[in-house]
């Protein structure tokens, strides 16, 4: 069945580049044998921590507040961002986790990965639960970066999940990992 729903790539060329991603015009052949020019955002996958910090009142995840532009307000978010050049996930999560909160984890285990956006975009996004929390060190924020930390409960974090402050798509996603990690 998969073979009478696959298109073949023909040629790609770039047609615009900025510092995030590239915009690639896709020339590719339909089930149909139909030739068909598809746009896709080719950019390098990201990776998404879950930092959970043991406390007298349970668990409480570690959590970044910052500006997101597209949508033109505060985001409440776990830390996160894009892999640098020749980065696996791994590393890119513990230095992302670092960069973001000052905190180390004892433990980072990978919970899944997904395409944020299969129609249009090239990347997969990397999520990861980082336990055994070292204390904060401080932040090493990019130049662009204006980010708070914050403690949160899990279930505050929860119910909170599709209204403002957490209006990331890609949290929700994380929390179902979560989730799906802690009744395992």
């Amino acid at each position: 069945m998969k073979d009478r729903l696959s298109w073949q790539e023909e040629s790609r060329k770039t047609v615009f580049i900025c510092p995030i991603f590239d915009v690639e015009e896709r020339i590719c052949l339909s089930p149909n044998n139909e030739v068909k020019t598809f746009s896709v955002l080719d950019t390098s996958d990201w990776a998404i921590v879950i930092p959970v910090l043991e406390t007298e009142k349970g668990s409480r995840f570690v959590m970044v507040r910052q500006w997101r532009h597209g949508a033109q307000e505060l985001s409440l978010e776990f830390p996160g961002g894009v892999f640098e050049k020749g980065e696996n996930a791994e590393t890119a999560a513990a230095r992302e986790l670092k960069e973001e909160t000052g905190y180390s984890a004892g433990k980072v285990q990978k919970l899944g990965q997904f395409n944020p956006n299969p129609a249009i975009m090239s990347n997969r996004v990397h999520f990861f639960l980082a336990t055994e929390l070292n204390s904060p060190t401080g932040q090493q924020l990019d130049e662009d970066e204006y980010v708070d930390i914050e403690i949160h409960a899990v279930e505050e974090v929860l119910h909170g999940m599709g209204k403002p402050p957490f209006i990331h798509a890609l949290m929700g996603t994380a929390m179902t990992l979560y989730l799906k990690n802690s009744q395992t």
